[in-house]
């Protein structure tokens, strides 16, 4: 204790107080009470020089000036100030009766006056009464030394034993503006989310193969594509000036010139007849004109086509160095060039195609793009899967990069119930992300997580690190028909979930009107056509015919800002995604998969989120759709007029009962003047599909 030091020859630079305020005894022989009245830890009150603060025990901080001109005490002030350093003197007397009056009429005195309150009625519980203040301690204080030789403003301290020279310092502790903090340790780098899993490693391009085609498109084809075009036109009267042929992994571009006069719609009517000339398998696709260019395009399909590796795609340049928040590498345009697009910025995707044309091929590759340029602490994936086979294969990396509902066991969503309710709960996660992007003044979740990172939200406040949730749904059609209720949570996503890093990707077979209604269309501006069989399906897919010329096997349309790009699918197979998600399961995880917030009907009361009145309420069906439906198909066909005659109906209740049969799967969709097809070709599986409707 300070006896002790200064027996030995040392000074102790230290005041120890209790965690109420009070000084801890010097003396040994005093009465242990004192200092076992609180199990607590004691403060200590540091007065040697060490920076611009004095340690104020092990709870906290107390950011204290430490001025190098000694302030005159200031009678008039919520302050206290003492001095220290120096050896004795006249003025170090008066500082030491000063502390040592205090220490003997206890922590808890007190003027009355509250401007003239000392240091230690911060820390104080004592009563204000005299009665209740404790016992005035007995015992030397701390050494107390003035200044020595010091001018009417500054001192400097002697020597001290060890050799070191300390000056006199003041301390003034405020007591209202004194700020507490902890004393554990203040980070002052930025919060990095990635050393969550520090050790985990990206997967290795190896683990991908390159399909190396020794087939290529030989000149001497080309030139006589060249001259067949050529001599088409000219059997047809148009004159071209020159042609040049560009050579893509599926088809060849060939740019024409035409003379002066000749009308682009002339050219495009030949269409059939350079097919025929040119004698493609599965036709040819005329660009009247190319965007940016001048020239008229004509795309034929290449004798040998190409297989565009995953291999190649992910080892391109252009995918590497992108900057993009969301990299994806799609496949390969017809100028052999890496197609690389952000899904950030998309923001959302509609992915659809004949069954067989390389939709499937075409999801794969946009989740493999991710997972090799992505770390799970930076993006989660939502699997709506109604086929149960597509995404089966990612489950090994639940605890890496998949995002479920607390109450659900499997994070692949297989059930139609549970994908509404999944859906809904994203609604959820939007409406709480956007409450903390209010909260913390972001506009978007960059901006967000840019404050978050830079340590200016308190997670105390419900703030945290947000990862990019990307929602992928297969079979969408599937999913509309036996929830139709799927349509609001999807919508309510697709028109605000970009701000806040949840975008989605809806794939179907079926892009019917029904399907892709205009709500999810004007706020899908970002679509992918894979091989379709009608011109009416590649107008509801991407808004112009296109499609339906296309060749199958991975060969895509994407439309992006307003412009439409041929592209050859990359081909990633399915042992392919085995190495990638073993590779990733292997290593270390989160404890489980990232967490949505649950969502029933009755959690949400009714009310929004996918639950409202016109979603939840059964569809009432008319007294004659049953009947109808079983006419139909017994007899193979049905149509409105059919209705109308049989039924002695008018055209607009068939129109509605036609309607009812299409919606609910057992007829197909209108296809001009002729019969509807008839989904169901026997009696006992329409009769399960009344059942499950509630009809029989």
């Amino acid at each position: 204790m300070a006896a002790n030091a200064a027996e030995a020859g040392e000074e102790s630079p230290f005041l120890e107080l209790t965690p109420d305020g009070r000084p801890i005894v010097a003396d040994d022989e005093a009465e242990p009470e004192l200092l076992s009245a609180d199990d607590g830890e004691f403060t200590e009150v540091d007065l040697s020089r060490s920076g611009d603060r004095v340690v104020m025990g092990r709870g906290g901080l107390v950011e204290l000036a430490r001025p190098s001109v000694v302030r005159q005490p200031v009678q008039e002030g919520p302050f206290t100030e003492i001095t220290v350093g120096g050896d004795s003197s006249e003025g170090g007397a008066s500082a030491r009766s000063a502390v040592q009056e205090t220490v003997r009429r206890g922590p808890s005195y007190a003027p009355r006056n509250d401007e003239d309150r000392p240091v230690f009625e911060e820390f104080t519980t004592a009563a204000d009464d005299p009665a209740d203040a404790p016992e005035p301690l007995q015992g030397p204080g701390p050494d107390v030394h003035p200044v020595a030789g010091m001018p009417s403003e500054t001192a400097a301290a002697p020597a001290h034993d060890g050799g070191e020279t300390t000056q006199g310092v003041v301390v003034t502790v405020e007591a209202h503006e004194a700020r507490m903090v902890d004393e554990r340790k203040i980070p002052t780098e930025s919060y990095d989310p990635l050393k969550d899993l520090v050790n985990y490693r990206k997967p290795p391009v190896t683990l991908l193969e390159d399909y190396i085609s020794d087939s290529e498109v030989s000149d001497e084809e080309i030139f006589e594509n060249k001259t067949r075009i050529e001599e088409t036109l000219k059997y047809f009267g148009i004159p071209i000036q020159r042609i040049k042929a560009t050579v893509g992994p599926t088809v060849t571009l060939y740019e024409i010139v035409q003379a002066q006069g000749v009308k682009i719609s002339k050219i495009q009517g030949l269409q059939n007849d350079i097919a025929q000339s040119l004698k493609a398998e599965s036709g040819i696709r005329i660009i009247a004109p190319i965007p940016g260019r001048g020239t008229i395009g004509i795309e034929v399909p290449n004798r040998c086509k190409q297989v565009v590796s995953m291999y190649s795609a992910i080892r391109s340049l252009r995918f590497q160095e992108s900057k993009a928040t969301l990299p994806v590498v799609i496949g390969r345009t017809i100028q052999n060039e890496n197609f690389v697009f952000d899904l950030a910025k998309m923001p959302h995707l509609l992915v659809a195609g004949a069954t067989g044309m390389g939709k499937s091929v075409g999801l794969n590759a946009i989740i493999t793009s991710l997972l090799y340029r992505m770390h799970p602490a930076q993006l989660k994936f939502v699997m709506i899967d109604p086929k149960m086979v597509e995404f089966s294969l990612y489950a090994k990396i639940e605890k890496h990069f998949l995002a479920k509902m607390e109450s659900e066991e499997e994070a692949i969503v297989t059930d139609p119930k549970k994908a509404v309710y999944t859906l809904n709960a994203l609604c959820t996660e939007m409406d709480t992300r956007l409450e903390l992007c209010k909260k913390a003044g972001a506009r978007n979740i960059a901006e967000y997580n840019e404050k978050f990172t830079a340590r200016r939200l308190n997670p105390m406040n419900g703030h945290r690190f947000l990862p990019y949730i990307v929602v992928v749904i297969d079979e969408f059609a599937d999913l509309i028909m036996t929830a139709k209720e799927v349509e609001m949570p999807v919508t309510r996503l697709a028109q605000k979930a970009r701000a806040i890093g949840i975008h989605l990707i809806v794939a179907t077979q079926r892009p019917s009107v029904d399907v892709i209604t205009g709500k999810i269309k004007a706020n899908f501006p970002a679509r992918i056509a894979f091989r379709v069989m009608q011109m009416i399906d590649s107008r509801t897919i991407i808004d112009r015919p296109g499609a339906d010329q296309l060749i199958g096997r991975g060969d895509m349309l994407i439309s992006k800002d307003g412009e439409l790009t041929r592209i050859q699918c990359a081909f990633v197979d399915t042992p392919e995604v085995e190495r990638i998600v073993d590779y990733i399961s292997k290593q270390q995880g989160y404890t489980e998969a990232y967490a949505l917030p649950d969502y029933t009907p009755e959690s949400a009361g009714g009310e929004g989120m996918g639950s409202s009145e016109e979603s939840s309420a059964p569809v009432k069906y008319d007294t004659l759709f049953a009947e109808i439906a079983r006419e139909a198909v017994s007899g193979g066909q049905i149509s409105t007029s059919m209705i109308q005659r049989n039924y002695e109906v008018g055209f607009n209740r068939a129109g509605r009962i036609m309607m009812q049969l299409e919606r609910a799967g057992i007829v197909g969709r209108q296809q001009g003047a002729k019969p509807r097809d008839i989904l169901f070709h026997d009696l006992p599986s329409l009769e399960a599909k009344l059942q499950e409707l509630g009809l029989f």
